[in-house]
């Protein structure tokens, strides 16, 4: 099953408490995706303005990616960077084509391992695409033991819904900033 299955272009985003996990993940999918994310001194950020590295990430990374998966940790909801990655993500615009979307709980976050998530936990845009019957995107338990071909399935089928009726939701203002408080809290509307 998983030879048939095509290796996809992948835009990873996480907070950066979690770049272990990042790290792990790329590692362990060894040949299943491509990697397209930013890494670490990939942009000299120096003197450079917020909408620039943006521009620059969403135009020279998310726009070669096919899928985005957001590595969601107990923090993971409180950051704009990732509320920002996952809304580039999902534009289709004739330089960027959106991408599928999955999100993967990892083994810290408070609702790994249960029946499911509390949405409050999660980045506010990517549950915003889990909703309903045939929801745009979906979110996993990172398995205990690695299953690479579970992996690449979830990758898959994000990359098939990409372009499905009805889009995906992407109304949400962006985050200005980071929001704040415990991780614990969750996020409000």
């Amino acid at each position: 099953m998983v030879s048939n299955v095509p290796r996809h272009r992948v835009f990873i985003s996480y907070h950066d408490d979690d770049r272990e996990y990042k790290d792990r993940f790329v590692r362990n999918m060894g040949n299943s995706i491509i990697d397209e994310s930013v890494q670490v001194d990939d942009i000299d950020d120096t003197n450079l303005q917020v909408e620039t590295i943006r521009q620059y990430i969403r135009d020279d990374y998310i726009a070669d990616a096919t899928v985005t998966i957001v590595l969601i940790g107990p923090c993971t909801w409180q950051r704009k960077h990732v509320d920002w990655e996952i809304g580039s993500s999902l534009r289709d615009t004739k330089k960027n084509s959106r991408c599928g979307l999955l999100g993967i709980l990892l083994p810290h976050h408070p609702d790994h391992g249960k029946k499911s998530y509390r949405a409050r936990l999660v980045p506010p845009r990517l549950a915003d695409n889990c909703i309903g019957d045939q929801p745009f995107a979906n979110i996993y338990d990172l398995p205990g033991s690695w299953i690479e071909a579970s992996v690449r399935r979830w990758v898959h089928e994000a990359f098939l819904r990409r372009k499905n009726d009805p889009p995906p939701v992407n109304s949400r203002p962006q985050f200005g900033r980071n929001r704040s408080g415990p991780c614990s809290q969750g996020w409000r509307d």
